[in-house]
């Protein structure tokens, strides 16, 4: 990894990527990001539409206080090789379920690098943050159509719950659930 990268990880105070020797570095998305995540977000979006709860079209409409309450109300991380992203993630506390669980979502990798570590740098960064946080378990929702990105989180550890949903703006496309445990729930004090 050049001088560079690791230089721009120490100011982002994240790590540089997961597998040494690669050229791109992992940080946590800040406020003073926010253009450049909204434009991952957004090319996430045209480049596979039938991966995301959401569309371009609703998207490409928020205004920029909504890119940056998202900002800070997650914690997303950007894959970067220079200045050229090449992947995002995003770590979201679901309204309604337990405190001590988050889901992984809005996972995407350029087409040109996946299978290149990329998307094991993102997801292992996101692990961390939620072990450093005491969180229990990490939830994400795959789309039963994409066998490559469950047979992904499998090989990470994650497992599918039997929870199934559908795209909100495409029934059509059935969701899996799957899980990772990152700690047995601690027992109440009597």
């Amino acid at each position: 990894m050049s001088d560079r990268l690791k230089d721009a990880a120490q100011q982002t105070g994240s790590p540089p990527a997961a597998r040494a020797g690669e050229d791109f570095v992992v940080c946590r998305v800040m406020p003073h990001h926010w253009l450049l995540h909204r434009a991952v977000r957004l090319a996430m979006l045209l480049d596979a539409p039938r991966a995301y709860g959401s569309t371009f079209a609703r998207e490409v409409a928020f205004d920029d206080g909504v890119w940056l309450d998202r900002i800070r109300d997650g914690s997303s991380w950007l894959a970067l090789r220079a200045d050229l992203p090449l992947g995002s993630l995003t770590m979201f506390g679901v309204p309604g379920r337990p405190e001590d669980e988050t889901c992984l979502t809005a996972m995407w990798v350029a087409a040109h690098v996946r299978g290149t570590g990329v998307a094991d740098a993102l997801v292992t960064a996101m692990l961390d943050h939620a072990r450093d946080l005491g969180l229990r378990r990490v939830t994400l929702e795959v789309a039963a159509e994409n066998g490559r990105a469950a047979a992904f989180y499998e090989r990470l550890g994650f497992v599918r719950t039997g929870r199934t949903g559908v795209l909100p703006h495409l029934p059509g496309v059935g969701e899996l659930e799957m899980e990772r445990v990152l700690r047995a729930p601690r027992s109440s004090s009597r």
